[in-house]
């Protein structure tokens, strides 16, 4: 708010003033600003395997929230929760792409992620948090060599001792195993 704006607002005006403000100030922000010769993304592990989705794929990201089981799903679909109340599938990544279940721990997180039809989240081992990539480390990128994941993952970019698996939200929402849970 500027210091020329009158110093009583009407409550419309006053939510109007605080949502152009937090508009401006949006968390996430400073991340989304392009900057050249730099790759930015959310970090996330999978059972051993380090992986890094684009800021933009990654809506939120939650602890485990309170999952309504759904009869008749696969395995890899823990069911639905609800997320303020919208109803949103809960995925286990690894059971998905791995065929093997993920083991609970206070680390693992829900990632979720839009796509076409709403939204939906990923079950992760753990977040790690933002990883930026320069354009030198992914020239030095080598292929994906795990036929479950080279579907979902472009290349792998060493960062320090791992290699992050630059892995498309995008090109798994798209999957058509993925879109059909029923059993």
């Amino acid at each position: 708010m500027s210091t020329s704006a009158p110093a009583f607002l009407s409550p419309f005006e006053a939510l109007a003033e605080y949502e152009r403000r937090s508009l401006a100030h949006a968390a996430g922000a400073p991340e989304q600003a392009e900057a050249p010769g730099l790759w930015r993304g959310i970090g996330f592990r999978v059972g051993q395997r380090y992986l890094a989705s684009t800021i933009g794929e990654v809506n939120e990201i939650l602890t485990l929230p309170a999952i309504a089981i759904v009869p008749g799903t696969r395995s890899w679909l823990l069911g639905v929760a609800n997320v303020r109340g919208s109803l949103v599938p809960v995925i286990d990544l690894k059971d998905f792409v791995e065929g093997t279940p993920t083991q609970l721990t206070e680390n693992s997180r829900v990632l979720i992620v839009r796509q076409q039809a709403g939204r939906v989240g990923l079950l992760v081992d753990e977040v790690l948090g933002q990883r930026s990539f320069a354009d030198e480390l992914r020239e030095q990128a080598v292929a994906e060599d795990d036929a479950r994941y080279e579907r979902y993952v472009r290349e792998r970019v060493p960062l320090g001792e791992v290699l992050w698996g630059m892995f498309s939200m995008a090109a798994l929402v798209r999957a058509p195993e993925f879109q059909q849970a029923a059993a």
